[in-house]
């Protein structure tokens, strides 16, 4: 099967080139390949596996649509399924967005949503522009790629390890909100007033950096001074992954705008956007889309959601999340190739880095080095995926229901790899 799909598919499959397995059997953490070898799963579907692989509650969702006869694809019909959905959705977020929110449904994925997000806001201002971050992660639709930087204005975003002014912690975030500000008020600066400015509360794709929430909140302050919407992407961040229910809730702020998909849609394609209801401007038909109605997907999608809501299982991210994070922390401290490790709830990432390259300032990425841990991690049955600017953090995406004892086998096997490809150095290839 793995011959016939490289000479059948295209070129750019991704995680088939580096995740040699075919997976037939899967259920919570673990899915097992053909060869019959098991594997737990800390990708989980790029993060839209909340619940994990066929968790009772999303199938017994889907069994009673399939047995009650209800059509699957009904456009943007109401229905009962559609109606618990947007009611569970809606009990979830943040009470002042809530008590004033429309939803928009979409095409049933991530970009299809910003697309939607930046059509919104466009024809609710009047304006055209869009401000967005550097490393942003928005889609991969031509709208939501130009959202990700290629036709808007970039903004700096606030790290530490790798602050683009040099200073990191509060004064690095200080100085990025202070170019924000510098930038929409000097008149010679070539950027009017946008339609919108887009953030991820935690970027996952750009290096897994979570916003700092003092920064965060002063985005806001900066958007609402303004008469700017803002816009927060928690297609990856949602549904309790940072230990919050939404990722914007650590900092308090309300955004006018949020993104959703992955996780919303219980396993099962789904996107929607979700906005206070003064921007809702559009003519019937602005923003269509054929499979906006996947009742399948809105049943398994509110299971999922009042599951996490009901068990408190972002509150249990945030404490289990927090001692993954300390016992790798423990771990980079005797490895100089791991430059930091760093996350938020249950989205951890693990920097590799070449601490012999060339240049002042934080050691090179090391993307072979970071490829090396991967395979190492699934030859000892964890599969992990590979993320940032150059492919070089290690990434962590378990399900929400992780228990303890599995949480400690993660990070066995994990440490395991890593200790045995750092044990070796850096391969060649990543030498200058």
């Amino acid at each position: 099967m793995l011959r016939r799909q490289s000479l059948r598919e295209s070129a750019d499959r991704t995680y088939a080139r580096s995740l040699p397995i075919v997976p037939v059997r899967a259920r919570g953490l673990t899915i097992e390949g053909a060869d019959g070898r098991r594997y737990l799963d800390c990708l989980s579907g790029s993060g839209s596996l909340a619940l994990g692989h066929n968790h009772p509650v999303v199938l017994e969702a889907i069994r009673k649509v399939l047995d009650s006869g209800a059509p699957l694809h009904v456009m943007d019909l109401a229905t009962p399924l559609k109606d618990a959905f947007v009611t569970e959705l809606f009990a979830t977020l943040p009470p002042a967005l809530a008590s004033r929110a429309r939803v928009r449904f979409c095409g049933p994925a991530g970009a299809d949503a910003v697309e939607a997000a930046v059509e919104l806001v466009r024809t609710a201002t009047g304006r055209d522009g869009l401000l967005a971050f550097t490393g942003a992660s928005h889609g991969v639709t031509e709208e939501a790629q130009a959202t990700a930087g290629a036709r808007v204005t970039r903004l700096p975003y606030p790290q530490d390890y790798r602050c683009p002014f040099g200073t990191g912690g509060p004064e690095g975030a200080e100085l990025a909100a202070r170019r924000a500000e510098s930038l929409l008020d000097d008149a010679r600066s070539g950027v009017p007033l946008p339609a919108g400015l887009i953030v991820e509360p935690v970027q996952g794709e750009g290096d897994v950096l979570p916003a700092p929430d003092a920064w965060l909140r002063r985005i806001r302050k900066i958007t609402e001074a303004r008469s700017i919407p803002l816009i927060a992407d928690e297609v990856q961040t949602g549904v309790g992954r940072t230990g919050a229910f939404w990722a914007v809730e650590h900092s308090g702020i309300v955004p006018d705008v949020m993104v959703l998909s992955k996780a919303i849609g219980g396993s099962l394609p789904l996107a929607a956007v979700v906005y206070r209801d003064d921007l809702d401007a559009g003519e019937p038909g602005t923003h269509a889309g054929t499979f906006r109605g996947n009742q399948l997907a809105m049943a398994a999608g509110a299971a999922t959601l009042a599951h996490v809501r009901r068990h408190r299982l972002a509150e249990r991210a945030a404490e289990l999340g927090t001692r993954m994070l300390d016992q790798l922390r423990d771990v980079a401290a005797d490895h100089p190739q791991i430059g930091e490790v760093r996350g938020r709830g249950l989205m951890i990432g693990v920097e590799l880095v070449d601490p012999e390259g060339p240049g002042a300032g934080p050691p090179p990425p090391a993307p072979r080095l970071a490829a090396a841990v991967q395979r190492a991690c699934l030859d000892r049955g964890l599969i992990v995926e590979l993320a940032g600017r150059r492919s070089s953090v290690v990434r962590l995406l378990p399900p929400l229901t992780l228990t303890d004892d599995q949480a400690d086998a993660v990070l066995d096997r994990l440490t395991d790899g890593l200790a045995r490809v750092l044990k070796h150095g850096r391969p060649e290839s990543d030498r200058p």
